[in-house]
């Protein structure tokens, strides 16, 4: 039985587990990131859409009631099923990465209906901002929350281990800098190319991503492996 350690904050990361033993491997949970709310302006009178980026966007956004009739967009299916359950009516999901969610808004949206509103987090991934400025969209960043690097390894990351699940960047960063302890033992397991490039920047046994950033597919590539 493969044993794979998760990366991911809380509580998503009890969810991999779930899966993880459905699948027949042993989870073991090693969060690397701690998500924190921010305080910010839930406002959003005269925008004609919101977009979420993570499952962490939509559960820090109260407001649900007042968007009730805005266009959702979101990055992935786990993202819109999330959003869907808060109570948001309208939601599409680019079931993709950033490039595919910036292809979805510009064929949603008009320009001259408003703007669209970001809900993020404090470090997000590719330029969908810039993307959608240059395309003539007002969109405005709305920090959420922030995902916490751990200052000190968690000590499963030590144990016995056969691959390591890093669903961000952020967290194969995080894991570089306390040490990658016995990574040229192990698997990176990545959800996309950003994600192995940055965990490339230490020797591994073996890095491999999934075909799509969904976790079904990385998980489907990681236990075949």
């Amino acid at each position: 039985m493969k044993r794979v350690a998760i990366t991911r904050a809380l509580p998503e990361a009890e969810a991999t587990a779930e899966r993880l033993r459905e699948l027949g491997a042993e989870p073991i949970i090693a969060p690397l990131l701690t998500i924190v709310p921010c305080a910010y302006d839930t406002n959003i009178d005269g925008a004609q859409a919101l977009i979420f980026t993570s499952i962490n966007g939509v559960r820090a956004f109260p407001a649900i009631r007042e968007a009730q009739d805005k266009i959702i967009l979101t990055v992935g299916d786990a993202t819109a099923a999330a959003a869907r359950a808060a109570g948001h009516k309208d939601v599409r999901s680019a079931d993709g990465d950033v490039a595919s969610l910036t292809a979805l808004a510009k064929a949603t949206l008009d320009p001259a209906k408003g703007k669209i509103i970001h809900i993020a987090g404090e470090h997000i991934a590719g330029d969908l901002a810039g993307e959608l400025q240059r395309a003539g969209y007002q969109i405005e960043r709305r920090t959420a929350y922030a995902a916490v690097q751990a200052s000190v390894l968690p000590p499963q990351l030590t144990e016995a281990l056969d691959i390591v699940l890093f669903y961000s960047a952020r967290a194969a960063e995080a894991f570089l800098a306390l040490g990658a302890p016995n990574a040229a033992q192990l698997t990176a397991a990545c959800m996309s190319p950003g994600v192995a490039e940055k965990a490339a920047k230490t020797n591994w046994k073996r890095i491999i991503v999934a075909p799509a950033p969904r976790e079904d597919d990385l998980l489907r590539v990681t236990l075949q492996e």
